[in-house]
Parts: structure tokens; sequence; C-alpha cells
């Protein structure tokens, strides 16, 4: 049985909820001591590029407690936001429901439900070059030049692998995704501005890096130059993704596609094709039809690969 909610919030009641759940999430780690990094002030003048040496006095992101710190200061910041998230829900939905209906009717619109299996083999798909030129040089799982050890338990298990491929995808996804897009949805916004407007949250939950690259290369013009581009870089990216993550959000009515095409591109890295083909110049067009073909593959399988019949969001 379907429940038509009421009263939707207003749409500055949503652009309110997704800055709310933004700085929760970004001010956990500025709030928490030991998630906060540290700095020396001195300047190094360092050519463009290069990465001035860590000391001994500095604490930088990849430093193993602050990661820690800042793994126990997301999760309770993304706890913290989910449970916010639960409040609309149950404000519209009023004194109407009994808690049995109102427990299944809440996680729905936060995404907490499961679709098919076709979603979470999408993001595969576009990565066709990257995976046939891993192929090529022994590296995919099982390979002559993959190990169980090295490439897996030692890089999953590890803090920075825990950071990189479990609490970081997960914990973004539920905020970014679940939470924020669950307020827009409320609010009766557009499918076209879920997708185009809730990831410039996400893209903005970025852009505090750049404060850390300024420091770490010197605090220098050209260390400022690094920082601004690499921020930029970031914005985009993180926002592009973010339009997909949205779209994969809302045809599937769940937040598990996400957070797996999260992990995927987290493991595979941004796309390299000109690396790619210097590792295996000899198969060169090869690799560059893989690339072409995963493109067109992508946008040929996207719509009906993530086609939910009962999802939420796209009804």
């Amino acid at each position: 049985m379907a429940f038509i909610l009421s009263n939707p919030l207003s749409i500055w009641s949503a652009h309110a909820l997704a800055a709310i759940y933004t700085t929760a999430y970004v001010g956990s780690i500025y709030v928490s001591k030991g998630a906060r990094l540290s700095f020396s002030k001195a300047k190094a003048h360092l050519d463009f590029g290069y990465l001035r040496p860590k000391e001994k006095h500095e604490r930088w992101r990849d430093d193993p407690d602050v990661i820690r710190a800042r793994l126990v200061a997301v999760s309770i910041a993304t706890v913290i936001c989910f449970v916010i998230a639960t409040g609309p829900v149950r404000a519209i939905a009023g004194n109407e429901l009994d808690r049995f209906t109102l427990l299944p009717l809440t996680l729905s619109r936060l995404g907490i439900t499961f679709s098919g299996l076709l979603p979470f083999l999408v993001t595969p798909v576009l990565y066709l070059g990257p995976l046939y030129s891993r192929f090529l040089v022994g590296t995919l799982p099982f390979q002559r030049n993959w190990t169980y050890q090295e490439d897996f338990v030692s890089v999953l298990f590890s803090v920075t692998g825990i950071r990189n491929y479990v609490v970081a995808p997960i914990t973004e996804e539920v905020v970014f995704r679940a939470c924020v897009l669950s307020g827009y949805y409320l609010a009766d916004a557009s499918k076209a501005r879920m997708i185009l407007l809730s990831p410039l949250a996400f893209g903005a939950a970025h852009i505090h890096h750049g404060w850390e690259v300024y420091n770490r290369y010197g605090r220098s013009p050209a260390a400022f130059k690094r920082a601004a581009i690499g921020t930029a870089f970031q914005f985009a990216y993180t926002t592009v993704f973010g339009f997909y993550c949205s779209y994969l959000f809302l045809r599937t009515g769940s937040v598990f596609p996400p957070i797996a095409a999260h992990v995927f591109c987290n493991v595979m890295g941004v796309p390299q094709p000109g690396h790619d083909i210097g590792q295996r110049p000899d198969r060169k067009l090869a690799i560059i039809v893989a690339y072409l073909s995963g493109i067109v593959a992508f946008a040929y399988v996207l719509p009906g690969w993530t086609y939910t019949k009962d999802s939420l969001f796209w009804s």
C-alpha cells in the first residue's frame, strides 16, 4: 500500500536541510580535535607540483591517527544527519500512521530499500577501458601480477583502505544522496532539479581540501596555484559524479547502488587513458576502442539497467 504525504516541505526548507547536512558532515572533522589538521607556518619555495617534507609536529590528512579520528567524526555526523532526515517524514505524516507503518515509510523515503542486480553493473560498464588496461598488465584479481595479501588484504583492511573503500562511500552517500535528496523529494522538487542541484552540496563538501594542499605544498604562490587548480578539478569531478549517483538513487529508489558505484570508482580511480596507453603502447588502438566502447555501452545500458519498477522517487 502506498502512502501519499501531503503538505510537502518548501524548496527553501530543502535547501536549508542540504546546508545543514553538509555543514554537519564537513564540520565534524573540525569539531573533533583529533581529526583536525595542523601545519607549519613556514613557507617553502618549491617548484610547482613538489610536495614539501612533513615536519614532526604536523598532522596531515593521511596520518593514521587523524584518519581514525575522522572516521569516528563523520560516522557520528552521518547518524545525526540520518536522524534529522527522518524528522520531516514524521512531521508530514503526522499522527495518522502507527509506528509500525511509519518506520518502513521513513526508511523507503531515505532509500533504505533493495534494488535488483543490474544497477550495480552499470558503473563497471563505464570502466571498460580501465578494466581492459588492467587486464593487459595482469593486475585484475587473480591475474599474474595481483596477490591476495598485497592487493586485497593490505589495501582494504588498512586504515586508509577502510576510509576510502568503506566509511567514506557509505557515509557520503547516506548524507549527500539519501538525506539531501529525501529533503528535495519531500519539497516536491523536479527530477532535473534533484539530479543537477543536490550534487552541488557534495562538490562543496570537498572544497576544504584546498587548504590542506596549499599548506602541504609550501604556502607559496605555486602552492596556491596548485590548490586552486586541484580544488576546481575536485569540485567539478565530485559534482559530476554526484549527478550520476543522484540519478542512480532516484531511478532505483535505493542508496545501495550509489554506495556500490562510489566504492568501485574509489577502487579504480580517475580513468587515465594516457597512462594506460603508456604502459602498453603496442595495444594503443585496442585501449582507445575499449574506452570508447565503455562510454557508448554505458549510455546505452544506463536507462534500462537502472529502471526499477517500484522506485518511489521516479514514479
